[in-house]
């Protein structure tokens, strides 16, 4: 990695280490559905951190998840296990932002949210051996 994609790469991983705070703060609140769509941003900014280290990127939502499914998951540079993760975030979010009577329970988004501080930091784990 040069100098500008590890300054961006660190950069994401602030930007997901601060939406975890976010979304722990709108736990605290009852502001489910908002903490839940913060909780997958937090792992789209470390997977959005992880392609800065191999140069990719891609527009859309999808594309960068596939990519991280491709580049890392299947490579087993990240655990199967801990990547379904962001696919059941994705998921959570979308019927979250775009459903109506969507019913979320608190004890699901902080599971949820215990497994995505351990994404970001397999993430920060990774970026940091890209160096």
């Amino acid at each position: 990695m040069n100098r500008d994609e590890a300054e961006l790469a660190e950069y994401r991983l602030t930007r997901a280490r601060e939406t975890l705070d976010d979304a722990r703060l709108l736990l605290e609140r009852e502001r489910l559905p908002a903490a839940a769509n913060r909780i997958y941003h937090a792992m789209f900014y470390a997977v959005a951190a992880l392609l800065t280290t191999k140069r990719l990127a891609s527009s859309r939502h999808t594309g960068v998840i596939s990519l991280f499914h491709r580049e890392f998951v299947k490579t087993g540079m990240f655990p199967s296990d801990l990547a379904r993760t962001i696919d059941a975030a994705f998921d959570e979010r979308l019927e979250n932002d775009y459903g109506d009577y969507v019913r979320l329970v608190r004890a699901d988004l902080e599971e949820l949210l215990a497994s995505a501080r351990q994404f970001v930091a397999k993430a920060e784990e990774l970026v940091g051996a890209a160096d």
